[in-house]
This record gives C-alpha cells, sequence and structure tokens, in this order.
C-alpha cells in the first residue's frame, strides 16, 4: 500500500464511520488537522498513531491494509455470526450469496 492509498483507505473508513477529519484528531489526542493532514498527503502516523487510528475506526491493522474490503466493520461481524451456524446452515447461505453476485 502507498501513502496515497493510504490517505484514501484513512479517509474512506473515516466518512464510514459518519466523523469529521477534525473530530476524528481530537477523539485519539491529536491536533484537529492531525487526520486531514494524513489524508491530504502531508503527514503519515507513527506507528503508535496508527494503532490508535484503528481502534478509533474499530478495524484490525489487518483489516486497515485490506483495501478489496469496503466495509471490515461489517465483515468481521458478518464472520462472527457465520460461525455460529450448522453447516447446513452455511450451505445455505453460501447458496444465497452465490446466487446474489451472479
Amino acid at each position: 500500500m502507498y501513502e496515497k492509498d493510504f490517505a484514501m483507505r484513512l479517509s474512506r473508513l473515516r466518512m464510514q464511520k459518519g466523523v469529521s477529519a477534525r473530530d476524528m484528531s481530537l477523539s485519539i489526542g491529536q491536533n484537529a488537522g492531525y487526520i486531514n493532514n494524513i489524508e491530504t498527503g502531508k503527514a503519515l502516523p507513527s506507528m503508535h498513531g496508527f494503532f490508535y487510528i484503528c481502534e478509533y475506526l474499530n478495524v484490525s491493522p489487518k483489516e486497515f491494509f485490506d483495501i478489496d474490503s469496503a466495509q471490515p466493520e461489517k465483515m468481521r461481524e458478518l464472520g462472527e455470526k457465520l460461525k455460529k451456524l450448522t453447516p447446513q446452515q452455511l450451505d445455505s447461505v453460501d447458496t444465497l450469496v452465490s446466487a446474489i453476485i451472479e
């Protein structure tokens, strides 16, 4: 993932959460322009800062970098629900999902 991709991913996840860059910056204990500077490519977070960002967005670092997953939090929640299904129920869900994406 390149710096531009990092900035775009952060912006997308932040907007999905419905919070402004300023509010997010202040919520993670940074100055008001912190997230904006990252999203505009003027800065990158430290590793410590990156972990705070992930915690705030409720995503793991792995989920943050999985740019193919548009809604990582929703995917994690769905995965947890799927773990509780019986094999037959999983087969039904698989059939339904296959039909939807075709």
